[in-house]
């Protein structure tokens, strides 16, 4: 069996960051070993919410996994709350990443604005872990911070997005998926370039007029254990972005949905399936 590690912060109630991250890439048939940085709980969409920093425990764990010679076959990163944190998940790269997948969710903006407490001192640390990603994976908003481009609203083309992911490839990473493309009506897209060959994919799917916290930490999850275990990256994506519509759609039908989660666990057989084909 695979046996990945994911670092990301728990939410204790609201579907993200690692109560997505673990049900999902367990449901894919890989080990999951997790490091914590903060646990909430809530997600930050709820008032109020409370707020443990796990920072001082990331080098201990670090630590001591080396001690026991515990190593990976791939690291996915998701939200990282500071600087300190971008510093220790450099290190956690150069002490366990050698010859693994290095996958890397740039969680730190969304609608054109950073999230709270975020600088742009924060963006070009970001920038600098993605310089030692195999892959990273940002929606617009994050890829315009990244890159320097100006955050265009609803109001860009295709041409626009080549741009970006032409900026995007100068960061380091040896692939790019961007995510929540919308240059063509009714529909959402993920835009992917392989920077070594230069090849670039597309896939669009059926836009689901409805937002929910959490459903990029989904996408990233399925792209993530997809990849892991074997899938090329074009299949990795239309996987992860079909199941992160099912999921969706799912919650809906339900007439007492919660709107902080999305109902991921009742389209884990489509999934399952999906990953046999």
């Amino acid at each position: 069996m695979k046996r990945i590690v994911t670092i990301q912060d728990i939410s204790c109630v609201g579907k993200c960051s690692l109560t997505v991250a673990l049900p999902i890439i367990s449901a894919m048939g890989i080990e999951a070993s997790i490091i914590p940085t903060a646990v909430l709980s809530t997600h930050t969409a709820f008032k109020n919410f409370t707020f443990c920093d796990l920072t001082d425990e990331i080098q201990k764990i670090s630590d001591h996994w080396k001690s026991e010679k515990i190593q990976f076959d791939g690291i996915y990163t998701g939200y990282l709350g500071s600087f300190r944190q971008i510093d220790l998940m450099s290190a956690f790269f150069d002490d366990f990443g050698s010859g693994k997948l290095i996958f890397v969710d740039p969680c730190m903006a969304d609608n054109g604005k950073l999230y709270a407490g975020f600088s742009t001192e924060y963006v070009s640390a970001m920038a600098g872990l993605c310089k030692k990603a195999d892959i990273i994976v940002p929606n617009i908003t994050e890829a315009c911070f990244l890159t320097g481009e100006q955050y265009p609203g609803d109001c860009y083309d295709e041409k626009f997005i080549e741009n970006l992911l032409e900026k995007l490839s100068l960061l380091g990473a040896k692939k790019i998926i961007l995510k929540g493309v919308g240059y063509k009506k009714g529909l959402c897209g993920v835009i992917t370039l392989d920077v070594l060959s230069g090849k670039k994919t597309e896939y669009f799917h059926e836009l689901v007029p409805i937002k929910f916290h959490g459903t990029g930490d989904i996408f990233a999850s399925v792209a993530f254990g997809s990849l892991i275990r074997g899938k090329t990256l074009d299949d990795a994506v239309k996987l992860a972005a079909d199941f992160t519509v099912q999921s969706i759609k799912n919650t809906v039908s339900h007439p007492d949905y919660n709107w902080y989660g999305v109902d991921f666990e009742s389209a884990f057989p489509m999934l399952v399936k999906k990953l046999e084909e």
